[in-house]
């Protein structure tokens, strides 16, 4: 029987680090600036939620 390893659990701080970075793609990325725009905001806020939540932790 082989064992699976368990992921590592993700913290919130990795996370909205993730999200970070998923925002600053999605500036680059190839689409309209409306689109780029939206997507910028909507993975910062998520980024702000999670560091918020961590620090009321």
């Amino acid at each position: 029987m082989q064992h699976i390893p368990a992921r590592s659990p993700s913290t919130a701080s990795t996370r909205a680090a993730a999200h970070r970075a998923m925002a600053l793609a999605a500036l680059h990325a190839d689409s309209s600036l409306s689109v780029r725009l939206r997507r910028y905001n909507d993975h910062m806020t998520i980024a702000r939620t999670l560091e918020s939540q961590e620090v009321a932790a």
